[in-house]
């Protein structure tokens, strides 16, 4: 029920142009996680993040999640919806997940992948940390 809530946020929240290209998860066993090196964690498959070659692996693409200087890298939901940052090593970025002082890299920020009590906790079903959950979905501007 929640996947399918999710497919209709997509497709009446978010512009037209935006699309899915996994789930940052640490869940090895799910077909999108990209912790799966057979699915969407595979580092051949072109639209990975996990893709040194990539678009959105690339060390020096704008739209990476691995640029540390990325301006657009790709944005995280989790299951209901909400908007969770954005998926990037850039640590001035406010929205990114790497930055220690903004909402969504704080690890006391109950938004935050990094607090183990809120939002990145192991125990939590659509928590990116839980080796046997959902996590949360990459979403790309094409």
């Amino acid at each position: 029920m929640r996947y399918i809530l999710f497919l209709l946020f997509i497709c009446v929240a978010l512009p037209a142009q935006s699309r899915v290209i996994g789930r940052l998860s640490a869940n090895r066993y799910d077909a999108d996680s990209t912790s799966n090196p057979y699915g969407a964690g595979s580092r051949y498959d072109a639209d990975s993040i996990n893709n040194p070659h990539g678009e959105y692996g690339s060390r020096y693409s704008n739209t990476s999640a691995n640029n540390p200087y990325a301006t657009n890298a790709p944005k995280l939901y989790d299951s209901e919806g909400n908007y969770r940052g954005r998926l990037s090593t850039n640590r001035y970025d406010p929205d990114s997940i790497s930055n220690p002082y903004g909402r969504y890299g704080s690890k006391y920020s109950p938004d935050s992948i990094n607090n183990p009590h809120g939002a990145g906790s192991r125990f939590r079903a659509d928590s990116p940390n839980n080796p046997y959950g959902e996590g949360w979905y990459i979403v790309v501007d094409d």
